[in-house]
Formats: C-alpha cells, structure tokens, sequence
C-alpha cells in the first residue's frame, strides 16, 4: 500500500505521559533540601522586584495542580490534574508544540497509507526509560493494549476506538492481542485504524497512549507507577507523593533530549483552594499557579499584570443529569426547562468575572475546523425563555404545591460553589425548583457519579486533542467517561459516519449535526467555556499559552532572583 510521508524528521523534543496513585511518604532529608533550594529560587516579595541572573546549581520549577491526582497511571489516570503530571513523566509517539499543533515525540517521524488507515511510527534510537532501557515498538504496544483491556477498566479506552478491534476487545468480544497496533521490530509501531481518523497523531500524545515499561509491570502489578518505583521515559521521573502536599519529580538523565532539560527537578503543589494557591504564590512559595481565584482578579489585574496570563481553553463547563434515574431519565423537556432560566452572560459577568465565555453550546470555540453549535435559543429574550421554562415545567407534572426537588452535587472550591448558589436561586425564582446543594471532595465526586449515587452533578471536559471529536465522542453510547449516560443511536451513527468520512468538510458536517442533535437532547447543560488563567513568576523562562492549556515543564527554566 503506497504511503505519504505526514511528520517531518525533526530533532524536537516533545512527549506525553505516564503513571498510577502512589502512597503518601514521608518528606526525606534530602527532599527538604531541595524545597529550600527551590524557595530560594522564588521572590521573596511577589508583588514586585528586581530580578538578575545569577549562577544556580540546581534548579526546582514549583507548580500549583490543584487537588490530588485521581491517580498515575497513565492508562487509568482520568483528571486534569493526573494528566498534567503525567505529560512531565512520560512521552508518547507524539507529542505538542508550543501552539499545541501535533509534534514528534518518541515517534521522529511517520507516515500513512493512501486509505488513511494504516500508520507507521519510527521510533528515535536514543529513547530510553529512566533506568537506562531502551524504549522499543513493543513497550508502545503493551501500553495501548492494556489500555483496551477490560480488566485495566481505563475510562479512556474508548479514546482509541478507530483501531481496528477496539472496540470489540473493550466489549470483552476479543483479546488485546488483536488490538491492530504491532511492532515489526524494535524500532517500528503499526497501527492499524477501522476507518481513517486524521486526528490520530494528535491523539496519540494523550497520556493515556504512553509506553509500559512491561518488566516493572509484570514486577509489581498495580503498584507499578508508585514514586521510587515508577520507570518513565519522559524528561522527569516520580520520586514522591504526599497526600493533600505534593509530588516531587526529579531530572530522568536518561531521557533522549535530556541535554535540553534545564530543570532538575518539579514540585506540583496539591492545593485544591484558589485562595490559598494565591496566599503561597504571594509568600513566594511558588512559581506558578493553576488559576487565579476570580474574587481577587482585580486586584490581580492592578497588582500583578505582568505575571497574570489569560488565553482560551479548549474545555467546557457544566451541569450533567444521571439520565438512568428519575426524574431526569427520560425527560428531555425538564431538562430543557432548567437549562431555559440560566442567565450565562450574567453568571460570566457577575461570578465568573475572567473573560469566561457563556456556554450555549458543547464544543468550545477555537477547535481546529469546526463551528461551535449553539442551543435554538441563545438568541431569544430571556422573559421568553422562562416562559417556555414555565409552561414545560408545569406539563412535566410540576408547580408551586408540587416543586421538583434533586440534589446538586459538585466538588468543592471558590467557583463551583458560587456558580451552584447563583444557579439553584434562579432556578427557584424562575420555577420553584427546590434544589439542594452539596459539596464534597473531588474523588468522592467521581466515585458518586461513577456509582450512579448522584442527581444533577458539576463537571466539565477538556479536549484531548484539537479536533471536535474529543468533544463529541465524550457522549457516545459507549465511551467510558459518558458521566450523564446520554444515549441516542441516531448520534451514535453520525459519529460512526464521521469517524469514517475522508472528506474534511462533510465530516465537519457530520459532527455539526451531532452536536446539534445532542443539544436537542438536554443530556446536559453547558454554562461556560474556560479561559486558561496562570500567575508566572518573572523568573520563569520559556513560559507559553496555547488552547490545550498544556505547557510542559522541560520546556522551561528558572533564573534566580536578587533578594
């Protein structure tokens, strides 16, 4: 089958990532020694100062992550917080540049069959794990094989559903073995696609698709991602998890491209309150932030504008209905009617407050050849739709002697807190909803929903890739991370027939119509599209933004500041 060359030979250095949830360990001697370091490193005044380079031995990045990671493993790993991490410990075939465009990764070069659904990866010779191993085709097939596995349980393994026999193996219908991913020879992977899905490198940068290294797997089983156990083969390697503390990840000198690392180490701070994040950041207790907390953004603005970055996000904010339990299953126009009576442009004005953008639609703007759909009635007066709101409230059995009352779950922090007091008084006043709020951890959240023990529920998306179908996909049938279990054939198919489209503007089409139809649908209601919302100390050198909100810590230094 004829191929067309797709990457360029290019000696940059990117990659992915890789781990699993490590238990807590006490601060060693010579952990305390490098926080000092790091300290050092940091202003001891944050609102201000001269700075200077001056000569360093070593070099300590401290990064806000907000709460504990759901966990490490790369193949099970399924929050925001866990990826960010794990795109510092490991490299896929892939990975991004700094305008989250495809780039190499362990992967120098690839190329694609005429069809579009053969890819062939040609690993760097000089890969190697963090204990010296070299990475070969064999560990990259091990990765995405356990990732399929029904028994790995990964949320994300209908995240490569275009390789031939996914999805049949996730059902439990065949063996991972039949995965059409191969490894011809040490330097070579194969990956075989169902339907051509151009978006595939893109993908494949995604943590979730990262090499195993397969003895330290067979060794310790699920413990095989713990900190001191771990063998990476990203730029940095695990060597420390306090629980509700940090992580601490230290230089892999084994790493391809290690010559143009210039930290030797990474603090991720887990601190889950905005508020508190910004009281170290200002004590000079780190050098960057996770976000800002929107009830000091002003003063932010005025005091510290030359360390406040804010750029677009590719992730979506929202409110999601169990949709296998009453009152909501079954019951699109009662959803509808919820979502009628949402203000956005008053909710992004008033609590928000940092250029967020009213969400009236699921795919945020910004995603590489797509136009976000909106609901049919973003454009009718506000008056107008509580009526409607009303009048579908009241045929759904519902009214003043007789209110609908649910449970509003979300996980607690600054924002989702206001957000659930400004939306529950709305949807008081406008219907005499009664709903009642409840806050819990992060984990506890995930758990309650995974276990179906929840009503109406916050959480939002981040695309894992550039491309509208990171979006779509997450309300497939059968996708792993379907939270709300929206299930409709006719969206089912589109996405099927999209998946299969060659053609760029009809498979645009195609995912057009399916969002559209899911909006229709009410499985949930979107609220805002996230901008992204980082404080960078002066001394951090290399710092970008970019939609995917991904900047990887290799790509950055430290430069001491005078005192």
């Amino acid at each position: 089958m004829p191929l067309r060359r797709v990457a360029p030979l290019a000696p940059t250095k990117r990659r992915a990532s890789l781990g699993v949830a490590p238990r807590a360990r006490c601060l060693t001697l010579t952990a305390l020694v490098a926080f000092a370091v790091a300290l050092t490193a940091c202003s001891r005044s944050s609102d201000g100062g001269s700075t200077k380079d001056v000569p360093r031995a070593a070099a300590t990045l401290i990064r806000g992550n907000g709460p504990d990671p759901d966990s490490l493993d790369p193949q099970k790993a399924r929050s925001v917080e866990s990826q960010t991490i794990l795109r510092d410990l490991c490299e896929g075939l892939t990975s991004l540049d700094k305008t989250a465009a495809v780039a190499p990764g362990v992967a120098r070069e690839w190329s694609v069959s005429a069809d579009g659904k053969t890819y062939t990866f040609k690993l760097r010779p000089d890969a190697r794990w963090s204990n010296g191993d070299r990475v070969v085709a064999a560990d990259f097939v091990a990765g995405l094989r356990r990732l399929v596995d029904p028994a790995t349980a990964s949320s994300y393994a209908q995240v490569i559903d275009i390789v031939a026999n996914a999805g049949q193996i996730v059902a439990g219908k065949k063996s991972p073995e039949t995965l059409g991913v191969t490894a011809p020879d040490d330097s070579t992977v194969v990956i075989e696609l169902g339907t051509p899905a151009a978006y595939l490198p893109s993908l494949l940068s995604h943590p979730s698709t990262c090499p195993v290294h397969r003895p330290t797997l067979a060794a310790r089983g699920a413990s095989f991602a713990r900190p001191g156990v771990m063998v990476s083969n990203g730029p940095f390697v695990l060597k420390e998890w306090v629980q509700n503390s940090h992580i601490l990840a230290t230089r892999n000198r084994h790493y391809w491209n290690d010559s143009a690392t210039r930290l030797d180490a990474v603090r991720y701070l887990l601190i889950a309150d905005e508020n508190a994040e910004l009281t170290r950041y200002r004590a000079g207790e780190m050098h960057v932030t996770v976000v800002v907390p929107r009830g000091q953004f002003d003063w932010i603005k005025a005091n510290l504008a030359d360390q406040l970055h804010v750029s677009p996000q590719l992730n979506t904010y929202f409110y999601g209905f169990n949709l296998k339990r009453a009152p909501f299953k079954d019951n699109p126009q009662l959803r509808r009617a919820l979502s009628l009576v949402i203000d956005r442009e008053k909710l992004a004005q008033l609590v928000l407050r940092v250029g967020e953008l009213p969400a009236y639609g699921w795919v945020p703007p910004g995603v590489s050849n797509y136009t976000s759909q909106s609901l049919d009635y973003r454009d009718k007066p506000l008056a107008d739709r509580v009526a409607e709101a009303r009048r579908l409230y009241a045929e759904a059995g519902y009214s003043s002697a007789r209110p609908l009352r649910f449970e509003l779950r979300y996980n607690a922090g600054e924002v989702h807190s206001k957000l659930a007091v400004a939306i529950a008084s709305t949807w008081k006043e406008a219907l005499g909803v009664e709903a009642r709020l409840t806050a819990v951890e992060f984990k506890s959240l995930l758990q309650d929903i995974d276990r179906g023990d929840v009503e109406v529920f916050r959480s939002s998306w981040v695309g894992d890739y550039n491309d509208a179908y990171t979006f779509a996909q997450y309300l497939k049938s059968d996708f792993g991370i379907n939270l709300p279990h929206y299930r409709n054939p006719a969206y089912d198919l589109l996405l099927t027939r999209a998946a299969g489209e060659v053609d760029p503007a009809r498979r645009r089409a195609l995912l057009e119509e399916a969002e559209r139809l899911m909006l229709r649908d009410h499985p949930l209601i979107p609220l805002y599209f996230y901008v992204n919302k980082h404080l960078v100390k002066p001394e951090v050198e290399g710092w970008y933004d970019n939609v995917m909100n991904v900047v990887y810590s290799k790509d950055l230094g430290l430069r001491q500041r005078a005192p």
